[in-house]
């Protein structure tokens, strides 16, 4: 089993700060919340929104784009020729109330009905949004021939699809009344494991993902799979969620036993044992663990870079952050059926499982640069407090997502450039505070998919994934960003159906 070849070109909040400072160009550095477009403000909320939450990856991608889409279906019905997702050109309102003032009302309200229905713990942060931009929360009407109803109607029909989409958002497949519980049954075919992984009685078959316990900095979890029935969920532009099962099934996942499953965890101990000062950081600034934006918002941080950069109107965001969030929606439903139907093992157990009683060079724990130690003692350059993701590895999620997105933000702007960065101060480590690292330095993508391909290879330095995981990633993240284009652009030009 060979490589793809694929050609082309929990965060520290001085991080976070460091990040955003770097990715507003200069000409809006002075910008306030009141100057910024309406579809921005909405978007940096949502992002709170996330920042607050507790959920996994893909429901953060889903609840992105449903008020993505809201918005979009909202303005749409504004625009001489854009049609909505739900009522197609249904609802278009005549050339005179096509103004900005009343696609910013209708935008807000729909946006304001999505977010508190997928980020309900954020009301407060929302409702003064709301009363800030001048709009009464309490407004519920449904007339068709105003803003404000058109915000509500359409919004509600999104959700009302959406709700009934696989996701069991609202708890009301399972007894438990959860969240997003799991309701096809999933059980791990390992036991769980401390980190690192030495009781290897805990392995039952190291082709599969292991969950783990561990000290989260409150209290001693043990997560379990994270989205397992993600594979069921709706997607937006792909036929089905195994579209791409196949051609992922056609490169790994590696399997025990075989070259490349040795060869993929030697290369990690390898990268282990020699990270630099740039890789840790690299490993740290793209991990978006919690209390983040996670891997989805991450990218909607770049898109509000672009809106600024090209200096985008209310009709551009609408837009463009419809098609970048249904992208890395449909993403994460692709990457998950694969997680689901792999249920493969994370380096966090293969490497200990494989290199049990040998002598390894590795990273040895915080400030204690590379050291000996016996296989089975290895661990990822990663916070305690958050080892390792609670779901399979093959295919990654940073990967899929970072292709997705840059290949959506790549096509909205004509050109692959970029021109992004972000600063990181001396020692400001989360995993190794005041140690790495040893003076400031530069992260800089010069294109779209130069920063995806970094998130991808982030996760193979922090010893999350293995090389076929990230590979296969970038190249589905890649596909789906093209299918979702392609339908996004019939919304756009009035010809979806």
């Amino acid at each position: 089993m060979g490589f793809p070849v694929i050609c082309r070109s929990s965060p520290n909040p001085l991080l976070t700060m460091a990040a955003t400072l770097a990715l507003v160009p200069a000409a809006a550095t002075q910008s306030t919340p009141s100057q910024l477009n309406v579809v921005v403000q909405w978007n940096q909320a949502i992002l709170q929104g996330v920042r607050d939450s507790t959920l996994g990856p893909p429901m953060v991608a889903r609840a992105l784009a449903i008020v993505h889409t809201c918005i979009y279906d909202a303005w749409a019905a504004y625009d001489a020729k854009a049609i909505g997702t739900q009522f197609g050109g249904e609802l278009r309102r005549p050339q005179p109330e096509r103004t900005l003032l009343n696609k910013n009302e209708a935008i807000s309200f729909a946006a304001y009905r999505a977010s508190l229905d997928v980020f309900p713990w954020d009301k407060n942060k929302f409702d003064q949004l709301m009363i800030d931009l001048g709009y009464d929360i309490n407004d519920t009407s449904t007339n068709l021939s105003t803003p404000d109803g058109i915000g509500n109607v359409t919004c509600a029909a999104v959700l009302e699809f959406r709700h009934a989409d696989g996701s069991n958002q609202l708890g009301n497949l399972t007894l438990s009344g959860v969240p997003y519980a799991d309701y096809t049954g999933y059980n791990p075919v390992n036991v769980p494991s401390t980190v690192p992984v030495g009781d290897l009685s805990t392995v039952r078959d190291p082709n599969h993902w292991q969950p783990l316990t561990y000290f989260n900095g409150t209290m001693v979890v043990t997560p379990r799979f994270v989205g397992a029935q993600w594979y069921k969920v709706v997607p937006f532009a792909m036929a089905s969620p195994q579209e791409y099962l196949p051609l992922i099934s056609s490169f790994g996942p590696a399997l025990y036993g075989s070259a490349t499953y040795l060869q993929q965890a030697t290369d990690l101990v390898t990268i282990s044992a020699g990270l630099t000062d740039q890789q840790k950081m690299i490993a740290e600034y793209w991990a978006n663990g919690p209390h983040s934006e996670l891997p989805p918002g991450h990218w909607d941080l770049f898109a509000q870079f672009v809106s600024a950069r090209d200096h985008h109107n209310v009709d551009d965001d609408s837009k463009m952050f419809f098609a970048l969030t249904n992208a890395i929606f449909d993403a994460g439903i692709a990457c998950w059926d694969a997680k689901r139907v792999f249920d493969s093992v994370r380096p966090v157990t293969a490497i200990p499982y494989l290199f049990h009683g040998q002598q390894i060079r590795a990273w040895g724990g915080p400030g204690k640069g590379t050291v000996t130690m016996d296989g089975s003692q290895w661990l990822p350059y990663q916070a305690a407090t958050f080892p390792t993701p609670p779901f399979p590895e093959y295919i990654s999620g940073h990967s899929t997502f970072s292709a997705a997105g840059a290949t959506i933000l790549a096509l909205w702007s004509g050109s692959e450039q970029f021109g992004g960065s972000v600063t990181i101060p001396a020692g400001s480590s989360l995993i190794e505070p005041g140690i790495t690292p040893k003076q400031a330095l530069t992260l800089y993508w010069a294109t779209f998919h130069e920063a995806a391909d970094q998130a991808g290879l982030s996760r193979r330095y922090g010893g999350i994934h293995f090389e076929l995981g990230d590979l296969v990633g970038r190249m589905t993240g890649d596909l789906v960003g093209l299918s979702t284009w392609k339908k996004v652009n019939q919304y756009f030009q009035g010809t979806q159906h």
